[in-house]
């Protein structure tokens, strides 16, 4: 691939680095963590509509499904089902915390390795199941996979790559989520019509995209940032000029190792992570996330089937409009994956906020007047609920979905970058699982009016956006501090005084030459 020279605006240091193929390369074998957990994303959904397995698993499920006076609202709200989904997310947590110190101190490679093997031996418990208690053992095997997946991928590819590319490189982690739910509802397309087993070539699929990032993690380098945290400077030098592209790494080197040597004056980074210097990025990296989930998407990703079903449509009609929606997912992702590092991140998300606000609020308002207990929604309504949900999915797909692990995974420093991309991960996984676990309740007792619920949050998350989310686009990770939460009208106040950024100058002005020795 021919090399594209970096050169940084806005002052800082320029380091010079080319879009090698190496890079590209490792990201996309990364990314396929990302794959791992959209493919549970779409399948789950897709499974818990079809008859045989709620009929094996959740035969009380499949008695109200099939009455034919069961509330529209309320057929699905069961307590099981939803643990069945919810779950995964459950284990995520609790593993994305243990993958912190794992990602630290072994690398992110072999937590990336690590996710492969448990989800695979989840796959594999789900595809055998043949009570639920197996059937949840699975679902918390996959949700530890996730959990140090999503620990380690988004870290990894911000550290592998040029910060002018950064953006659309790491973007690659939500595309091949998106790709992995448009799979995943294909298969289920295919595999509702084979009875009585379609249901475990479903869940046993997700077999494939752990075998494959098993097989291509043996392929991809470590990160230069985790080889000199562990010692190895002379590796780490290697691997940044094959990465880069170039042999004058010098000043890039400098900068990671200037990084390292402030890092290791904390030694307790959870602490460090509550005190006031660290409180702008620790806020903006969970909260993001919790607005990642409040948006409403996984009501639309996770239970699209399930909604479709409920307006009306068929078991193979909801299926597929699943489709069609996660194809508009994975088109629109391609859009933020080419101009994030163009127009930055603000633009896309307070954009998005606008196109998500309207799609949802006129939603709520068609279900509300056509779709009530009993009925089926008119078939040109239930086409618009279908458009509204495209036109709500593409605003996320190029925003919220994709930053929302791009940003925390870029603005953390050095010293408490594992430490709170873990608070990060662990704030999506909780509110992943309260969606999850609470939407049939929710969908039952709130009925249309839910879509106004995540409306009223999206109005929240674009003030946010507006007035304290600082812009990253283009600039060096290992130079947030400095270039952004310094200069942003709000968070420069928690700086000032800290004893640990005065260090951390210190450090940046100590002669390259002596850094490098």
């Amino acid at each position: 691939m021919p090399g594209l020279s970096m050169a940084e605006s806005g002052g800082g240091r320029d380091f010079p680095a080319k879009l090698t193929l190496q890079v590209f390369i490792c990201t996309i074998i990364a990314a396929f963590g990302g794959l791992m957990f959209g493919y549970d994303i779409g399948i789950s959904g897709g499974v818990t509509s079809m008859d045989d397995f709620l009929e094996k698993f959740f035969p009380a499920v499949y008695l109200k499904k099939h009455e034919a006076r069961e509330d529209n609202y309320c057929k699905y709200d069961n307590q099981f089902l939803q643990l069945f989904t919810s779950s995964l997310y459950l284990a995520a947590i609790v593993s994305s915390f243990i993958a912190s110190f794992f990602c630290k101190k072994f690398g992110r490679k072999p937590t990336i390795q690590a996710a492969s093997i448990f989800f695979l031996a989840g796959a594999v418990l789900n595809a055998a199941a043949v009570d639920l208690g197996m059937l949840i053992a699975g679902r918390l095997c996959l949700g530890v996979g996730v959990g140090f997946g999503n620990q380690a991928v988004p870290l990894f590819i911000s550290e592998i790559a040029p910060a002018k590319y950064r953006g659309g490189l790491n973007i690659c982690f939500q595309l091949l989520i998106t790709i992995g739910i448009l799979i995943a509802n294909l298969i289920n397309y295919a595999t509702s019509k084979v009875h009585p087993y379609g249901w475990r070539i479903s869940l046993g699929g997700a077999a494939a995209p752990a075998i494959i990032l098993a097989i291509g993690s043996l392929a991809i380098m470590e990160t230069p940032t985790s080889l000199l945290e562990r010692g190895k400077n002379e590796e780490a030098l290697r691997v940044l000029r094959k990465i880069r592209g170039v042999e004058n790494v010098d000043k890039e080197y400098s900068e990671i190792l200037n990084a390292i040597e402030l890092a290791k004056q904390v030694k307790h980074p959870y602490r460090n992570l509550m005190s006031r210097s660290n409180r702008p990025q620790l806020i903006c990296g969970t909260v993001l996330q919790f607005f990642q989930q409040f948006t409403g998407i996984n009501v639309v990703m996770f239970y699209a089937p399930v909604l479709f079903q409920t307006m009306g449509y068929g078991s193979d009609g909801s299926l597929l409009s699943a489709v069609v929606t996660d194809s508009v997912n994975v088109v629109s992702t391609l859009v933020a994956v080419f101009l994030v590092d163009i127009i930055g991140r603000k633009v896309l998300l307070i954009e998005a906020c606008l196109q998500m606000l309207v799609a949802q609020s006129i939603m709520g308002r068609i279900l509300a007047v056509h779709l009530k207990s009993t009925n089926i929604m008119p078939g040109g309504s239930a086409k618009l609920v279908v458009i509204l949900i495209c036109v709500f999915v593409s605003g996320f797909a190029w925003s919220w979905g994709p930053l929302g692990w791009l940003i925390p995974s870029e603005i953390f420093p050095l010293e408490t970058r594992s430490a709170g991309f873990f608070f990060a991960v662990s704030m999506n996984m909780f509110c992943t699982f309260l969606v999850a676990q609470a939407f049939l309740t929710m969908l039952c007792h709130m009925r249309s009016g839910i879509f106004f619920f995540f409306a009223a949050w999206i109005v929240v998350m674009g003030i946010f956006a507006i007035f304290f989310l600082p812009e990253t686009k283009g600039i060096p990770i290992d130079e947030m501090n400095e270039r952004v939460w310094k200069k942003h009208w709000f968070w420069k106040r928690y700086y000032k005084g800290s004893e640990i950024n005065k260090r951390r100058q210190e450090i940046q002005d100590k002669p390259e030459e002596e850094s490098l020795q």
